[in-house]
C-alpha cells in the first residue's frame, strides 16, 4: 500500500522565538506522522530560553528547534501557513504558495502577565492544535494523546453545571484537593443546609462531572476521571486561574477540625 503523503505546514510569527517554536514542537508530537512541520519569523530572534523550558516541562522534544527567517522557505509550497500573531498576519496576509492560510492570534508570553505565561501559551496552543486536527481530519498519531470518551458530556451540560455558585465551588475545591466529603464542602462554603449541598452534588453526579466513593460512614467526591480531555481542561483552567474565588473556602477548610479520615482511591 502506498504511504499517505504528509501535509506541509509553516507556523509563522514575528520573532520565531516562542509561539511558533511551541506550535512546531506540539504538532510534531501530536501528528508528526501526518505533517512535515516547520516554523519561521518575519524578524527572527534567538529562541527565548523560557520557551525551551516550557516545551521541555510539557514533555516534548526540543531537538532541532532553531530560529530562522521566513526567507529560508522562499518559493516553497505549503499546504498550510498559520500565523500566530497579528503582526505576522499583517506582514504576510497572503503568503505566496500557501494552499490554505489561517490567522491565529496568541498573546506574546514574553509580555504576558500571570503565573507561568510561557506554559499558559503552550497549553492554549495545544488546545487550538487539537481542534485544528479534528477540523482537518487528522487524528493525533501518538498513543498518549487522550481520546477516551467513555463518559461523554456536551458543552451545554457542563456549563449549566457551573452556573450555580455551590456547584462551581464544589468542582474547584475537589479539583484542588482531589476529593472532599459533604461535611468538608459545607464547612468550606459556610453552608448550614446539608440537603442544599447534597442536591447540587446530585446534579453534578447525574451529569457525570463528579463521581463518589464510600469509605466507612463517609462518601467522598472527586472529578470524574472518565471526563473527556476538553472538559477536564475547562475545569482545570477555571480553577487554576480563579483561585481568589475559593480563597475563603480554602482557608475555612484548612482550619476545619476533625476532618474525615480518607483512604487512597487505589483501594
Amino acid at each position: 500500500m502506498k504511504a499517505t503523503q504528509k501535509s506541509t505546514i509553516l507556523f509563522l510569527c514575528t520573532g520565531n522565538s516562542a509561539r511558533s517554536q511551541m506550535a512546531e514542537a506540539l504538532l510534531k508530537h501530536k501528528a508528526g506522522d501526518a505533517f512535515d512541520v516547520v516554523s519561521a519569523g518575519t524578524h527572527p530572534e534567538d529562541i527565548d530560553r523560557r520557551t525551551i523550558e516550557a516545551i521541555s516541562e510539557f514533555g516534548l522534544n526540543t531537538n532541532g528547534l532553531t530560529s530562522k527567517s521566513v526567507t529560508v522557505f522562499e518559493n516553497q509550497e505549503f499546504d498550510y501557513v498559520i500565523t500566530l500573531c497579528n503582526k505576522a498576519s499583517d506582514e504576510c496576509r497572503s503568503y505566496p504558495n500557501a494552499k490554505k492560510q489561517l490567522a491565529w492570534d496568541f498573546p506574546d508570553p514574553k509580555s504576558r502577565s500571570g503565573n507561568k505565561p510561557f506554559s499558559m501559551t503552550l497549553n492554549e496552543l495545544n488546545s487550538r492544535l487539537s481542534m485544528f486536527l479534528l477540523v482537518e481530519g487528522r487524528g493525533a498519531t501518538h498513543s498518549d494523546e487522550e481520546s477516551d470518551q467513555s463518559h461523554s458530556i456536551d458543552p451545554i451540560t457542563l456549563y449549566k453545571c457551573l452556573t450555580d455558585s455551590i456547584r462551581l465551588k464544589t468542582v474547584m475545591l475537589t479539583h484542588y484537593h482531589g476529593e472532599l466529603c459533604v461535611c468538608e464542602l459545607m464547612e468550606s462554603m459556610d453552608e448550614t443546609s446539608q440537603p442544599k449541598v447534597s442536591r447540587n452534588l446530585a446534579v453534578l453526579k447525574k451529569a457525570g462531572v463528579i463521581t463518589d466513593r464510600k469509605h466507612g460512614q463517609w462518601v467522598f467526591y472527586r472529578i470524574n476521571p472518565e471526563l473527556p480531555l476538553w472538559a477536564k481542561s475547562v475545569l482545570s483552567q477555571t480553577t487554576e486561574n480563579n483561585i481568589p474565588i475559593i480563597e475563603n473556602e480554602l482557608r475555612r477548610l484548612a482550619n476545619m477540625k476533625n476532618r474525615p479520615d480518607k483512604s487512597s482511591f487505589c483501594k
